[in-house]
C-alpha cells in the first residue's frame, strides 16, 4: 500500500517546472503554449474546480482514484510528462479507451494456450482502461479501474511499440507522475554539445546523497549506500550507475554491469575493466565487436586494451595485481587458491581488505580479483556481502561476522549428489609428504618432454581442450585426466571426476607407483554408476609397493593384503541397499584413517593444475584386441603423393 493522500502535488509540480523552464535549451520551444510556460514557470494548467472533476466522473461512470483527483485540483493536466508523453489530460480530455487501437486483440493473439486469469486481464487493459495520453511519441497511458489497492488507487499503465516491450506497471498515479519526473531528469542529465549543465536543487541534493552513500559503502554500509546509488541512477546522475555497478558486481550480479562513466577514466580501468571484460568471454557466443558497445565513450587505446585483455582471458593468463599490503595478500591467497585452499584464500583477502586503498575517489572496492582465473572462483554473493560489509579505504568500523567456509574439510562431499547428478564415478590419488608439482612425475604419462602440469582452468575446460589436442583414441588405454591440488596437511591429491568404465579385469591400480619413498592411496568409486554395475576400490602402498587393498565388485569383495580393521570392507558392504550410505562411510573412513580431504569448491568451482596419468590399465596380453583412431585432420594424399584437397581422417586399426 502506498500513502498518496499527504503529498504535496503543488510543491512537487512547482519545482518540476521551475527545472524545465531553466534548462530548456534554445530552439526548443517550437509552440506558444511551451513558450507561455516556459514564462509562468508552470506546466500545468488552471486547477479543476470540484463540478469539473465531478462532472467527468459523472460522464465516466466512475469516481476517479485519491492521486489523480488530488492531482486535477492543483491542475487540470499537464505538459511533458517525462520525454516522451507531451500533453497528460485533464477532466475534458480523460476517456475510456475502449479498445480504440485495437491493440486487445494484438495482446490477446500472443497469449499461450494455457494463460492464466491474470496474463488475460493484463491483455483487456484496452478495452476498459481509461486514457490519459492526449499527445505522445506512441505512448499510450491508462488507468486500469480494475487494478485497485485498499486505498482506492488504480494501477497505471503504460506502452510504446517502439520499446519492445511488456506494458510498465505503476501502483498509482502518483507512482507514475514520479517516475516521470525521474524520466525528465534522466534525459537531462545527458547533455549534448552546447547545451547549458542540468544544475538545480534536486541535482545537487541527488549528487550530496551520491557522496554520502560513497562514503556510507566505504565504511561497510553498502546496502544503504546501494539503495541512495539506485535513486540517484534512476535521476540519471553521472557516476551514479557507475558506482552502484561495483556494488552489484560483488554481490554476484553481471547483467547490465558496465561500471558506466567509470570503466573510461584511466584511474579506474585497470580495475574495472578486467571484470566487464571476463563477462563478455564467457558468453562465446558474442561478437567481439560488441566489447567496443560496453564501453561508451572510450578511445581506440582502450578498445585495444580491452581486447588485448579478452586475448588474455581466454588464455588463462590474465592475473590481478594490486598495490601495498593487499597487493601481497592477493599473491598468497592466489597460492592457496591455485591448490585448492579456496577457503584460506578467502580469508587472506577479507583479512587485508581493510589495508586496501581506492584508486580514486569513485572506486568502492577491489574489483579486478573477480577476473582473475584463480581468485575469481572464490566469489559467492555471501563472501561479496561480506566483502563489502567490511570498512575499507581509510574508513573505520568493524567488520562483519566471517562467512562459513565453502569446503566441509573431509571426503564425505563426494557422496552427495551434485548439480545435474553427473558425478556418480570418481577416482582420486592421495600422496603423502609430496607437493601437488611433484604428482606428474609419479603418475602422469610422460609424452614429449615430459609430465607437465597445465595452466589452471576448470575440469570442464581441461577436459575440452584435451580432447581438442588428441589424436589417438584407444579403446584399452585408460589414461585419466586429473586435477591437481593438497588434500590436508601433509597431503597431495589427484582427482579425475569423469573416469572411463572400471573394468576389473585390466585395472591396474596406479598406488605403488606413486608412493616411491612415501605412501600413497587410491579410491575408485563408482556406487552410484547409474546403469552400469556398482563398484568401489581403495589401494594403499608404501615406498614403491602395495600394502593392502580391496575391491567390491559383482556383488562380492576382493581383498588383499592385512587391511585395517577401519577399512576392512566387510564393514561397508553387509547391506547396498543404501549405496550412497555406504558410500559415504567408506569415505569417512578413509578421511579418519589418513587424515585427508579434499576441496570441494575448488574442485566444483574452482580452477586447478591439471595433469595426464600414464595408464590405469595393464599391457593388453596375447590375444586380446583392441581398437585405436588416429585423427589427422588435413589434406590427404592421393597414391602418387598428390593431395586432394579434402579433410579425412586417418584410419581405424583393430590390433
Amino acid at each position: 500500500m502506498t500513502n498518496t493522500t499527504a503529498f504535496d502535488w503543488r510543491s512537487f509540480l512547482l519545482k518540476w517546472s521551475g527545472e524545465w523552464a531553466d534548462h530548456l535549451p534554445d530552439g526548443e520551444t517550437p509552440g506558444e503554449d511551451d513558450e507561455a510556460a516556459r514564462q509562468a514557470r508552470w506546466l500545468g494548467f488552471p486547477p479543476a474546480s470540484e463540478e469539473r472533476i465531478a462532472a467527468m466522473e459523472e460522464r465516466l461512470g466512475r469516481r476517479m482514484p485519491p492521486s489523480y483527483r488530488e492531482f486535477l485540483q492543483v491542475t487540470d493536466g499537464w505538459r511533458h510528462a517525462g520525454g516522451f508523453v507531451w500533453l497528460l489530460a485533464g477532466t475534458e480530455d480523460a476517456h475510456w479507451h475502449d479498445n480504440a487501437s485495437e491493440l486487445a486483440d494484438t495482446f490477446e493473439e500472443y497469449l499461450e494456450e494455457d494463460a492464466g486469469p491474470e496474463e488475460r486481464r493484463e491483455a483487456d487493459i484496452w478495452r476498459r482502461g481509461l486514457q490519459l495520453d492526449v499527445e505522445s511519441d506512441a505512448i499510450y497511458v491508462l488507468m486500469d479501474p480494475e487494478d485497485v489497492d485498499e486505498d482506492g488507487e488504480w494501477a497505471v499503465y503504460t506502452w510504446a511499440s517502439w520499446r519492445a516491450a511488456p506494458p510498465d506497471r505503476y501502483a498509482n498515479f502518483l507512482a507514475f507522475m514520479r517516475d516521470m519526473h525521474r524520466e525528465f531528469h534522466s534525459l537531462r542529465a545527458h547533455r549534448g554539445d552546447g547545451e547549458p549543465v542540468f544544475v538545480n536543487d534536486t541535482t545537487r541534493e541527488l549528487d550530496a546523497q551520491m557522496e554520502e552513500a560513497r562514503l556510507e559503502a566505504l565504511g561497510g554500509r553498502w546496502e544503504r549506500a546501494l539503495k541512495a546509488l539506485d535513486e540517484a541512477k534512476e535521476y540519471g546522475r553521472p557516476r551514479a550507475a557507475g558506482l552502484g555497478d561495483q556494488i552489484r558486481r560483488l554481490l554476484g550480479e553481471t547483467h547490465m554491469v558496465y561500471f558506466d562513466g567509470l570503466v573510461t577514466d584511466p584511474r579506474y580501468t585497470r580495475e574495472m575493466l578486467p571484470p566487464l571484460v571476463a563477462e563478455h568471454a564467457a558468453h562465446s557466443y558474442r561478437h567481439d565487436s560488441t566489447l567496443r558497445f560496453h564501453l561508451r565513450g572510450a578511445d581506440e587505446d582502450l578498445v585495444s586494451l580491452a581486447h588485448a585483455t579478452l586475448e588474455r582471458m581466454r588464455g588463462g593468463t590474465y592475473r590481478y595485481t594490486a598495490a601495498g599490503r593487499f597487493g601481497e595478500a592477493v599473491e598468497r591467497a592466489r597460492e592457496l587458491a591455485r591448490w585448492g585452499d579456496t577457503d584460506g584464500a578467502w580469508r587472506t583477502l577479507i583479512d587485508a581488505l581493510p589495508r586496501w586503498e581506492p584508486l580514486g575517489p569513485d572506486h568502492l572496492a577491489p574489483l579486478g580479483w573477480v577476473a582473475d582465473p584463480l581468485l575469481g572462483p572464490l566469489l559467492t554473493p555471501e563472501r561479496g556481502r561480506e566483502l563489502l560489509a567490511t570498512p575499507r579505504g581509510g574508513q573505520p568500523g568493524e567488520g562483519p561476522r566471517p562467512t562459513a567456509g565453502l569446503d566441509p574439510g573431509n571426503l564425505a562431499w563426494l557422496a552427495e549428489p551434485d548439480p545435474g547428478n553427473n558425478r556418480t564415478s570418481y577416482r582420486f590419488v592421495l600422496v603423502e609428504g609430496v607437493e601437488p608439482e611433484e604428482l606428474p612425475g609419479r603418475l602422469g604419462a610422460g609424452d614429449g618432454d615430459g609430465p607437465v602440469l597445465n595452466q589452471p582452468m576448470t575440469l570442464w575446460e581441461a577436459r575440452h581442450r584435451s580432447l581438442e589436442r588428441q589424436r589417438e583414441f584407444s579403446s584399452y588405454d585408460d589414461r585419466a585426466l586429473m586435477a591437481a591440488g593438497r588434500a590436508g596437511s601433509g597431503w597431495s591429491f589427484a582427482f579425475d571426476g569423469d573416469p572411463a568404465p572400471f573394468d576389473p579385469r585390466r585395472f591396474v591400480s596406479p598406488a605403488a607407483a606413486a608412493s616411491a619413498g612415501t605412501r600413497a592411496v587410491v579410491v575408485w568409486s563408482g556406487l552410484r554408476a547409474g546403469h552400469r554395475e556398482p563398484f568401489f576400490h581403495m589401494s594403499v602402498a608404501r615406498d614403491g609397493a602395495e600394502q593392502y587393498s580391496f575391491t567390491w565388485v559383482d556383488g562380492e569383495v576382493r581383498p588383499s593384503g592385512e587391511i585395517p580393521r577401519a577399512l576392512d570392507p566387510s564393514r561397508f558392504f553387509g547391506d547396498l541397499e543404501d549405496g550412497v550410505g555406504t558410500e559415504r562411510s567408506l569415505l569417512e573412513a578413509v578421511a579418519r584413517e589418513f587424515g585427508v580431504c579434499l576441496p570441494r569448491h575448488a574442485i566444483v568451482r574452482g580452477r586447478l593444475h591439471t595433469f595426464t596419468t600414464r595408464s590405469w590399465t595393464r599391457p593388453p596380453r596375447d590375444g586380446e584386441t583392441y581398437g585405436v583412431i588416429r585423427v589427422g585432420w588435413g589434406d590427404a594424399l592421393l597414391a602418387d603423393g598428390e593431395r586432394t584437397g579434402r579433410d579425412e581422417p586417418e584410419r581405424t586399426e583393430d590390433r
